[in-house]
């Protein structure tokens, strides 16, 4: 599950950097575009938070998938322990 949430954040944080770079280009080659530099940087800005954002729940997605996939080997491996000890 964490891995779609990276890939929206990788496909997120792209689409940031390209419209950080619309802003810098002249508003000539932006035929039928909005060619308001500071409408392209607020919608980065925006596209960054949530890529941002994504990557973050993607983290702590995987962090709570390894926390649970470990207790549970714990508590298999302290059953397997107790199994052993009654039959010896």
């Amino acid at each position: 599950m964490s891995r779609n949430f990276y890939i929206l954040a990788a496909s997120l944080l792209l689409f940031a950097l390209v419209s950080a770079g619309m802003s810098l280009v002249p508003s000539s080659f932006q035929p039928g575009l909005p060619a308001n530099a500071s409408l392209w940087r607020t919608v980065a800005m925006f596209l960054l938070l949530f890529g941002l954002l994504a990557a973050f729940i993607g983290v702590m997605s995987h962090l709570f998938e390894q926390v649970d996939r470990r207790s549970e080997e714990a508590r298999q491996a302290a059953r397997r322990k107790r199994k052993g000890d009654r039959n010896p």
